[in-house]
């Protein structure tokens, strides 16, 4: 199979770029390799727009980058555009991919290029960016751009796309610049992986959680509330509920004490953090008695405070403390989305104070955390260890021990992990978790991050063996992430049919008729006792009807309860999960959903 394009010095080059260098790499090939599509991607994107142009001839394009769902590109034009042109757009792809134009390259210099362009204000946006003398252009067919590659080498190549989404986007991001149109696509190299990923996205506009949650009644945005602030339901407060709860017991197994900060603290502390200074922009202040406050973006500050509160010593070590911390950071509108991004939400947060002996044990133990949790929900899992960026505090020592002591901890649950050199914070190595669910799709969830900076800031201390002071290594660790996210997320890995032992409702009770009702009730109240939740379904509609209406809401077992289940004080069963129908005591009833409830530990 032919070269696309090379890999030299771990940069992709194509291969009119690397002819005009003279060099040579190794061989990228037609493929659903990183490379090969970051390639393909990029060319499709320009091939997209060269469609566009032609249909509207008056557009003008910003930029039309490869990012993680596939390639985008900007633009303006006078035309409306809606979700049904890109049909068309898609169309004029295909017809000019059948001409195979060779994609071409050549460079000008900064001041011919601005005079070539000076009538596109969206081109001259793009040349402030650039800070080279000269600029490169790729052709193919009578459509060029500014771009720096890399390309294949012809169009012809291009055969497997799809145009996924229309949106608005601001000129360069800010808020402040005019709207542009944004056409979303993907490519592949074959047929077969384009489908699959198709199939995918269906599956998974079918499962979204917003949708979801709005028919399972678990949360609601309210316009008068205001953007970004969720609303949770009785149904999604239990689900919440048990969540926190497992975890709370599994946090104090663990030797995790509960703690709780203030919602606000006065800015000269988020001064001392750097917070101010660096976050500033994402968080939000009001004033109190003439005094600044700063809303907590994070919890870690409130959790330094507590540790000052007495005098430590090493025998102390280490001290963990968490807390269910809600948090609030000023997103931008455009970048919310359902429960994946909001402005208030609440960490699982937890802050580990120890040596820098015991960094590795530490890391041991959380690790083997985050594995039984992404187990017991299905998740498969890998970890990013993130390493010492050019820009670091701190002693480089503690770096050295910091960064093997994570990757020991990999080693030591044998897991497997990759390195994103330099990636880490100035402060400290980090790793992060991300989760595979059951469609496929990866997410960013939690994150565990050494810190040698706040501890420095705050000028924290323990006495050491010979009492000389010391100062803490700290640990910021959260395995969910948010809850928020984690249950947008589980929401759509399970399509809404939650496991028994978090499922918001686990029992819908239905009475056959009004004299049952009391019965329903009692057996409801025994339910509660054993830690399970029922809902009674005893509305003045038919029996089928109360039956549909539970179904929908996914329920994992239906009781129907009429006059022989009083008699004989029985319940007649109806189990989602496994489609069967079966009668049981009372007593065998009770016993049984407590065991379910009670059979998943983390």
């Amino acid at each position: 199979m032919s070269a696309i394009a090379i890999k030299y010095n771990d940069e992709i080059v194509d291969l009119v770029t690397a002819e005009e260098k003279g060099i040579t790499g190794e061989d990228i090939v037609l493929d659903n390799s990183p490379e090969s599509l970051d390639v393909l991607r990029h060319s499709t994107a320009h091939l997209m727009a060269q469609a566009i142009k032609s249909l509207y001839p008056d557009a003008k394009f910003f930029v039309g980058p490869t990012v993680k769902e596939g390639f985008y590109y900007d633009f303006k034009t006078e035309s409306e555009i809606g979700s049904g042109d890109l049909k068309n757009i898609e169309k004029q792809m295909l017809s000019f991919a059948k001409k195979k134009y060779p994609i071409e390259k050549y460079s000008i210099s900064m001041a011919e290029a601005r005079e070539k362009f000076k009538d596109d204000h969206l081109k001259l946006s793009v040349m402030q960016r650039i800070t080279d003398d000269t600029v490169s252009i790729y052709k193919q067919g009578e459509f060029e751009d500014l771009c720096r590659g890399p390309h294949l080498p012809n169009i012809g190549l291009i055969r497997y796309f799809k145009l996924t989404k229309l949106a608005g986007a601001y000129l360069g991001g800010d808020s402040k610049n005019e709207m542009l149109t944004r056409i979303y696509g993907i490519a592949f190299a074959d047929k077969e992986s384009l489908k699959a990923h198709l199939d995918m996205i269906a599956e998974a506009e079918k499962r979204d959680h917003r949708k979801l949650g709005n028919e399972l009644k678990l949360f609601t945005f309210r316009e008068e509330v205001g953007a970004g602030f969720p609303i949770w339901l009785p149904a999604g407060g239990r689900l919440r509920a048990r969540l926190e709860s497992l975890l709370f017991k599994a946090h104090r197994k663990r030797g995790y004490q509960p703690v709780r900060g203030p919602e606000m603290l006065r800015s000269d502390l988020w001064k001392t953090s750097g917070h101010y200074q660096n976050y500033g922009e994402n968080m939000y202040f009001t004033n109190i008695d003439e005094l600044e406050f700063g809303v907590k973006p994070m919890n870690c500050v409130g959790h330094i405070k507590v540790y000052e509160d007495e005098l430590h010593s090493y025998r102390d070590l280490p001290i963990k403390y968490f807390e269910y911390g809600v948090v609030h950071r000023h997103e931008l509108t455009g970048a919310l989305h359902g429960l994946f991004r909001v402005r208030e939400f609440t960490q699982d947060d937890a802050h580990i104070f120890c040596t820098v002996d015991q960094i590795e044990e530490q890391i041991i133990e959380v690790v083997d955390f985050v594995d039984k949790l992404m187990s017991i929900f299905d998740f498969k899992y890998k970890m990013m260890i993130s390493t010492k960026p050019e820009k670091a505090v701190g002693d480089a020592e503690v770096w050295e021990k910091s960064e093997a002591a994570l990757i020991n901890a990999m080693k030591a649950n044998n897991l497997p992990y990759e390195i994103d050199e330099g990636g880490g914070a100035f402060y400290g190595p980090k790793i992060d978790i991300k989760i595979t669910d059951a469609i496929g799709r990866e997410w960013q969830c939690g994150t565990i991050q050494l810190d040698n900076n706040l501890p420095a800031r705050f000028e924290l201390e323990y006495n050491g063996e010979n009492n000389e002071k010391m100062q803490p290594v700290m640990i910021h660790r959260a395995i969910l992430g948010s809850f928020e996210r984690f249950i947008g997320i589980l929401t759509e890995h399970y399509d809404g049919e939650f496991p028994m032992f978090i499922a918001p409702t686990q029992v819908a009770i239905v009475p056959v008729a009004e004299t049952h009702k009391d019965y329903a009730k009692q057996l409801s109240d025994k339910l509660i006792d054993i830690n399970a939740d029922s809902e009674i379904y005893a509305k003045n509609d038919s029996l089928n009807k109360r039956i549909r209406i539970a179904e929908k809401t996914r329920v994992p077992m239906i009781v129907v309860i009429g006059d022989e289940e009083i008699a004989n004080k029985t319940v007649a069963i109806r189990d989602r999960r496994t489609r069967e129908q079966y009668n049981l005591s009372e007593e065998d009833f009770l016993k049984l959903i407590q065991t379910k409830i009670n059979e998943v530990n983390f």
